[in-house]
């Protein structure tokens, strides 16, 4: 069952919707209509943000298919985006 989402087929963070733990999946859909699963590599709670895939140190993080900040370090897939990895784009 999905328990989170991936607003824009841009972005490369999902919004999970209900509290995930470490070592679960987090399953989405993809701008294809597919369902596409991550390990989720530690917990993550409700209405946070999950790595779609590796966002390097410098690189944006895209949420509604714009940037929303750029990565403080490398992120993992399946980790938590939030403001202790994550730089404001407006500093």
């Amino acid at each position: 069952m999905k328990n989170a989402v991936r607003i824009h087929e841009r972005d490369n963070v999902a919004v999970v919707i209900e509290p995930i733990s470490k070592g679960e999946l987090c399953i989405y859909t993809d701008a294809q209509g597919m369902e596409q699963e991550v390990a989720v590599r530690e917990c993550i709670p409700v209405y946070h943000k999950l790595a779609l895939c590796r966002i390097h140190k410098g690189e944006p993080v895209v949420k509604y298919g714009e940037w929303i900040g750029i990565a403080a370090c490398d992120i993992e897939q399946g980790m938590h985006v939030h403001v202790h990895n994550v730089w404001n784009t407006k500093r």
